[in-house]
């Protein structure tokens, strides 16, 4: 083990007044295929990794900003990352696993347990993968993984709850002759269960249609970009969402490798319109394959990484432009020295974020119900400012795979009123009086049913409660488009639907105690019940 303290290569630092935001460059001693800048052995500092077929080598920072370079020789990959990595835990060990998306297959790097080695696993199948992504497609508490197919339809591999995959295909993205290149799993419709918007690019105008799988809640998928907006024949390899104007749901730029970008706006009733025009994203004339968002200035609005350029986010779905930050490739994003500030990372040089005077929170989500890192989780959190939401994800952009911790900035806010996790499991974490400029990490469940009790009325069910079979509610004309939410006494969502009517049937629902949930993005109601 050898550790490094970087030297500056060369000042970099590409700054402007207005947008605080600045990077230093300084170079590191990487040897293989630069693909991500993540946690891999389970302290929360994000570590570097570039990887070759028989080497994984791992800088791992170290709490006094110091990084120890290891090598780990592995059995030959059958697949290299030529085109996408993906990384998280998902045999639940504590250390941090690998997938190589390759242009003939997918190879799996299993960390072993006590983090010296892994196991290469490689599946038969033929696979021309794109983008990949770690998260658990069937919502069982177990991660699976996902990889866009270039010239046939998508494939996953479900995770048998011991770290063993079996190979599906068709299912998410059929078309016979692919066009997937940039998946990447969020909830842009508010209902706590995680979709799939896919970046398609290629071919006929059929083939290249963006495309939205919305998440049925009970396994399945959806395919309705078309109803929603999304469904745009561009020529793009990777998509970016985030809450561009704090308004409580996940707007999307979707980024062009030819022709012009788009900026679409979630109107929080299942549809999206198109405001590029006016955003200042069409100022922007660069095109290319990696697009990403963080907040890079800590001031509460996030930003776009789109090919080395910089959109700064003004909290209203507008943006300046800074353009040439980054290399082209944008790189893998995560706290590279652990000062609350998004670095970059790719091409043997780490970018430092040079930071500025702005607060900032970091979270670390760790699943026990739910998959270990947290993957699918809603965090929202409150503070003087307003509501700020990130969505838990491995695998954005393209090609690398950044930080699986949670980055907020918080401008001059010295307080977060309320944290609140929403986990896969259905699970609700509450933490109020946080202080900012820190890390902390949230164990699912350890703030159990805290604040589920908030917006607590008597009214909202009209009879009968106790009920055997069917709730019928009332003043249900105050909300726009609800979602409603029923919890056990431990907590954990056991029913989550949208409102269609004034009734819900609960017939199903063990006897016992619940608390019913029905919420829009303005308004919140609980009630509890009996079910007999």
């Amino acid at each position: 083990m050898k550790k490094i303290l970087l030297p500056i290569l060369f000042l970099a630092c590409f700054f402007t007044a207005s947008a605080q935001l600045g990077w230093t460059s300084q170079g590191i001693g990487t040897t293989g295929s630069d693909r991500a800048a993540v946690d891999m052995n389970g302290d929360f500092l994000d570590d570097i990794v570039s990887v070759t077929n028989t080497n994984v080598q791992i800088f791992y920072q170290q709490p006094d900003g110091s990084f120890n370079e290891v090598n780990i020789t592995t059995s030959p990959a059958d697949f290299g990352p030529s085109w996408s990595l993906a990384a998280a835990d998902y045999d639940r060990n504590g250390y941090t696993d690998l997938l190589y998306g390759g242009g003939s297959g997918v190879t799996f790097m299993r960390a072993n347990s006590d983090g010296t080695g892994f196991t290469e696993v490689s599946g038969p199948e033929y696979v021309f993968s794109q983008r990949s992504n770690f998260v658990d497609i069937n919502n069982d508490g177990h991660m699976d993984a996902f990889v866009c197919h270039d010239v046939e339809p998508n494939v996953y591999y479900i995770n048998d709850g011991l770290g063993n995959f079996s190979f599906n295909q068709g299912g998410l993205g059929d078309f016979p002759s692919g066009g997937n290149y940039g998946s990447v799993w969020i909830d842009y419709d508010n209902d706590r269960d995680v979709d799939m918007f896919i970046a398609k690019c290629g071919g006929s105008e059929e083939r290249r249609t963006n495309q939205m799988h919305t998440n049925n809640g009970d396994g399945t998928f959806t395919e309705n970009a078309l109803d929603l907006g999304l469904a745009d024949p561009m020529q793009t390899w990777s998509s970016a969402w985030a809450d561009y104007d704090n308004d409580g749901d996940m707007d999307v730029f979707v980024g062009a490798s030819t022709g012009d970008h788009k900026l679409m706006r979630n109107n929080g009733d299942g549809t999206f319109t198109d405001v590029t025009a006016g955003s200042g994203v069409e100022g922007m004339t660069d095109t290319g394959i990696e697009n990403a968002t963080y907040d890079f200035n800590n001031d509460g609005y996030p930003d776009i990484a789109s090919n080395g350029n910089i959109l700064i986010g003004n909290g209203d779905l507008t943006f300046a432009l800074v353009s040439d930050l980054l290399p082209d490739n944008n790189g893998s994003f995560a706290d590279l020295n652990n000062d609350g500030f998004i670095d970059s990372f790719t091409g043997s040089t780490i970018y430092m974020n040079n930071g500025n005077s702005n607060h900032w929170l970091t979270i670390n989500t760790i699943g026990v119900e739910s998959n270990i890192n947290g993957l699918g989780a809603r965090v929202e959190i409150e503070s003087a400012s307003g509501t700020q939401i990130r969505d838990v994800r491995s695998g954005e952009g393209f090609r690398y795979m950044s930080t699986l911790n949670t980055h907020f900035g918080l401008g001059s806010d010295t307080e977060i009123t309320t944290i609140t996790i929403y986990w896969t499991s259905g699970i609700i974490d509450v933490l109020e009086d946080v202080a900012v400029d820190q890390v902390i990490s949230v164990e699912e469940g350890s703030t159990i049913i805290a604040g589920i009790d908030e917006n607590l009325v008597n009214n909202l069910i009209s009879f009968p409660n106790p009920t055997e079979g069917i709730l019928n509610l009332r003043q249900t004309t105050e909300f726009n488009d609800p979602i409603y939410t029923i919890f056990d006494m431990n907590g954990k969502r056991v029913m989550n639907a949208r409102l269609n009517s004034d009734s819900i049937d609960v017939s199903y629902l063990a006897e016992g105690n619940y608390i019913l949930r029905v919420f829009d993005n303005k308004l919140v109601k609980t009630q509890r019940f009996i079910k007999k």
